[in-house]
């Protein structure tokens, strides 16, 4: 990867890369970069020496196919290695090594510093190694780039970040266990009822004084409640709420609580999965699973690596992940958890163009949603009930389904919902055959999701794809252009294998000679036959 490093060559590794057939050992010696994101070592520092971008300066001409797949693999690998940066810098920071935390931070920053959550974690290294005049000035460079360079206001988390450390408390401290646990109780059952703020407030004081009473196991399970806190229950918060879990985890190991080990594993997990950072999520929910024991455990483990697979358009393990999460939790009575992955086994039914066992997963995950009251969550299965109609040629029924899933995300003020209930309008809107209301909500679908710092990649892109083929279809290609390289882009770094495919598809359809045959390459092993006809060449529309 980095070009100031020496190749591997007949003086260096004699016999690589000859004979017949060709032998691919490596022999003493010879170190891969790759091998390095691969492994996972337990020494970090490696990853600070790795520069530039995969087979840097390389180029195929002769091969149209090749130089679509190695623009795809430099985008790939480019996340993969900021991932680990973070990673790194993340662990060293929850353990108290902050010093040593900024040059992880500083060098993912700059390989991606046009992604908000590089510099608030920068800025919170920064600013508990004790340097608040750097880390205050990391804020004003940050809010500038991203005005500059994005046309988007930064979130508050970004300056907050300078001041307040994951788990600062407020109000007075209490003293013994008994009362750290009734504010930990307090504070579960506030975010559970929606007093979010009541609910951070009586966690965050509860991490404090588990800590003042010495009590790691408690701390931890402190900790893991903000973290979970911070990641769903506040958008734009996954950077202060994975700092959380990260001291949860070392905490939880001292104290051999594997219970809260499992769910900080997990929500870590979770975290990765939305950001599009595979390897990493990968890791999370691997070490979650192994050491999940409870059907309860393992139901909410296998729903969220269910949510990874589908993203990565894994359609086979996506459904052995979700469909035995629907049973586990099932047996075990947790209904909401039952919901949440019936409706992400909707998803991936859907995404097939399997109708009738997406609207047999719908009706289930609806209906457990009703019966637990859980509007925080209908608006996600309303959004794709209406999707459901909407191909089904029900438009009426598509339109209340979609109008309901807006109105309530928007007071929810959830950016993922908001954006899938605004695509599901532009969808709408362009089947009545009003366009420029369908390009409107469009437009608004990706202004929603990416509204916060922390949002859900895949929704993103899902919108950006919708938006290339509603361009597509009017004819309008230099409407088009822009979605369709900011989706293959994006789809290239998260790993998000079938909307990589339906990128270059799109480019097909713009007049690229070679887009096709990349995007047929690209589709071998997505087990999707309703992508059978768009690579042999019948546009989506038809």
């Amino acid at each position: 990867m980095d070009p100031g490093r020496a190749a591997a060559g007949p003086g260096r590794a004699p016999g690589l890369f000859a004979g017949d057939p060709v032998a691919t050992t490596l022999g003493p010696g010879v170190e891969v970069d790759l091998q390095a994101l691969a492994d996972q070592p337990a020494d970090p520092a490696p990853l600070l020496a790795l520069g530039g971008e995969l087979l840097e300066g390389m180029s195929v001409a002769s091969s149209p196919a090749f130089e679509s797949w190695l623009v795809v693999e430099r985008h790939r690998v480019a996340a993969v290695v900021e991932a680990r940066l973070r990673q790194a810098a993340m662990t060293l920071l929850a353990s108290g090594r902050a010093e040593a935390a900024v040059a992880y931070a500083s060098r993912a920053l700059a390989r991606n510093p046009l992604e908000e959550g590089n510099h608030e974690l920068l800025v919170r290294s920064l600013a508990a190694a004790g340097d608040r005049a750097a880390a205050l000035r990391q804020v004003a460079v940050g809010e500038d780039t991203l005005r500059r360079e994005l046309g988007v206001e930064p979130s508050a988390s970004l300056r907050d970040a300078a001041a307040t450390p994951a788990g600062s408390p407020t109000g007075p401290p209490v003293s013994g266990r008994a009362a750290v646990a009734s504010q930990l109780d307090a504070g579960r059952a506030a975010i559970a009822a929606g007093a979010v703020q009541a609910g951070l407030d009586s966690l965050r004081r509860a991490v404090a004084d588990a800590a003042a009473c010495g009590d790691p196991a408690l701390q931890s399970q402190a900790l893991v409640a903000l973290g979970g806190a911070l990641v769903h229950a506040v958008r734009g918060r996954d950077e202060e709420g994975a700092i959380a879990l990260h001291e949860a985890l070392q905490l939880a190991a001292r104290a051999g609580d594997r219970a809260t080990a499992v769910t900080a594993h997990r929500e870590l997990g979770f975290v990765e999965v939305q950001a599009g950072r595979r390897p990493t999520a990968d890791a999370w929910l691997a070490k979650a699973e192994a050491l999940a024991a409870t059907d309860e455990e393992l139901a909410a483990v296998g729903g969220v690596r269910g949510m990874h697979a589908s993203d990565m358009g894994d359609y086979p393990a996506a459904f052995g992940y979700l469909e035995g999460s629907v049973e586990l939790a099932r047996r075990c009575g947790d209904q909401r958890q039952q919901a949440w992955s019936l409706a992400l086994l909707a998803r991936a039914h859907l995404l097939r163009d399997e109708r009738s066992q997406a609207a047999a997963a719908l009706a289930g995950s609806l209906q457990l949603v009703h019966e637990q009251r859980w509007v925080a969550f209908l608006p996600w299965p309303e959004a794709l009930k209406g999707e459901l109609d909407l191909r089904a040629g029900r438009v009426e029924a598509a339109g209340d389904q979609f109008e309901h899933a807006w109105s309530l995300a928007c007071q929810l003020g959830d950016p993922c919902w908001e954006s899938m209930a605004a695509r599901g309008l532009g969808l709408l809107n362009a089947t009545r055959g009003d366009r420029r209301t369908a390009s409107a909500w469009l437009a608004e679908a990706e202004a929603r999701a990416n509204r916060v710092a922390d949002r859900y990649q895949w929704v993103r892109a899902y919108v950006l794809d919708a938006m290339a083929g509603f361009a597509l279809d009017r004819g309008e290609l230099d409407e088009a252009r822009r979605p369709v390289a900011t989706l293959a882009s994006l789809a290239a770094r998260g790993d998000l294998r079938e909307l990589v495919v339906r990128a270059q598809l799109h480019r097909s359809r713009l007049g690229d000679p070679a887009a096709l045959a990349s995007a047929r390459l690209l589709a071998a092993g997505i087990d999707n036959p309703a992508l059978t006809p768009l690579l042999d060449g019948v546009p989506a529309g038809a």
